[in-house]
């Protein structure tokens, strides 16, 4: 029986393995995923966008130690600052894939993978069976680290258009084997949406549309620094109503949003004719003999034979089927929203415990994201001091 598992092997999951094996000197962990590589889904996704740099600063990397990825760059050949990018020096993606490696490979942490897919969660006396496509896999400790990645949002108006309709954040969808088309169109408001139409645009310049419901939102991140300290915090961990947690998460969260330095060079790509920014909501679609017509809220008309949906992910809880069973058979606490109710070590029943979304209501807005990692890791970390 192993001491730990952990099911996702992405950021979060990852770093935890990192966390457990070189910081607390934990030998029995084992990370199960569908992708036999770490980082399979992140490398994927981030291709597609065209990302040049994160948007999280160089403290928010794959290692424990925050400092851990500004001391690799300066091993590096050539100039590693210029690898950076301000404010708050946040790194090159080529960089922080480079030094994701580097952890991966010093550590071993891809010798940690088990390939499969969770199916089931049984409860023993001394720990949890985890029923896979691949075989069952006991452990004392099972830590689910599932984030939103296989549940990308369409909008209602999209089911039913057929072919040539890609979604960004489908783990089967790749940029780079598009098919030239002749009139792309990008739909969605933030980040993901402005560089995946300007990696388009740099490929047939004049032929990419971004439509977006609402102009440019500029916010450095996606939740203020704030919801990282008891400045923000302790007002949150007051509210024992865990709806009213819920409304704040959502209040505090600048969805469609993007950064100063990606808002310009959308600004840019528009006045040098790279693409067009359009402001506007589409209300209905369908295909026609010319591609796809888009019916949009102003009246007008938009035609496409090529249109990538940048519309995030639904909101509703990760896990699916199996994790809904393994509620109703072991009485897991949930919120109204249907996410776990945890204890500060993020435990959410003996021998069970949760990152990334399914801690969002302990974590805070920014449960999800490099720093949400980190601290998941130090809270679960407590019960091994």
């Amino acid at each position: 029986m192993l001491d730990w598992l952990i099911v996702g092997g992405g950021i979060h999951g990852t770093h935890l393995s990192l966390y457990l094996t070189q910081r607390r000197g934990v030998q029995s962990v084992r990370v199960l995923d569908p992708h036999p590589q770490p980082l399979a889904l992140w490398r994927r996704f981030t291709t597609n966008t065209g990302m040049e740099f994160l948007r999280s600063p160089h403290a928010h990397n794959l290692h424990f130690d925050p400092f851990s990825l500004v001391t690799f760059a300066r091993t590096q050949v050539g100039e590693p600052l210029a690898r950076f990018i301000e404010p708050y020096g946040r790194p090159a993606l080529e960089l922080f894939n480079t030094h994701s490696d580097r952890l991966i490979d010093r550590y071993k942490l891809a010798d940690l993978r088990l390939t499969g897919r969770l199916q089931g969660l049984t409860r023993l006396t001394d720990g949890w069976r985890a029923e896979t496509d691949n075989g069952a896999v006991e452990a004392r400790r099972v830590v689910l680290c599932i984030g939103m990645t296989e549940q990308p949002y369409w909008p209602e108006w999209a089911h039913d258009l057929g072919t040539n309709v890609h979604h960004i954040f489908d783990p089967t969808f790749s940029r780079e084997d598009l098919p030239l088309w002749k009139q792309a169109l990008v739909v969605g408001g933030g980040i993901t949406a402005a560089q995946t139409a300007i990696a388009l645009a740099l490929r047939a310049p004049g032929t990419v549309t971004l439509l977006m419901r609402h102009t440019p939102r500029i916010h450095q991140f996606d939740s203020d620094t704030g919801w990282i300290t008891p400045h923000y915090l302790d007002g949150f961990y007051h509210l024992s109503d865990y709806t009213a947690r819920r409304k704040m998460i959502v209040e505090a969260r600048h969805r469609g949003s993007l950064p100063v330095d990606v808002a310009k060079e959308l600004e840019r790509a528009v006045q040098d004719n790279l693409l067009i920014q359009q402001t506007d909501e589409v209300v209905g679609a369908q295909r026609t003999p010319s591609g796809i017509n888009l019916h949009l809220a102003s009246g007008d008309h938009l035609t496409t034979d090529c249109l990538v949906l940048a519309t995030g992910f639904t909101p509703h809880r990760p896990g699916g089927e199996w994790l809904d069973v393994a509620i109703q058979n072991y009485e897991l606490p949930t919120a109204p929203d249907g996410y776990p109710i945890i204890d500060r070590t993020l435990c959410w029943s003996p021998g069970l415990y949760v990152t990334g979304p399914l801690a969002e209501l302990e974590i805070g807005p920014v449960a999800r994201n490099f720093i949400g990692a980190r601290l998941a890791s130090e809270r679960i970390g407590e019960i091994l001091r």
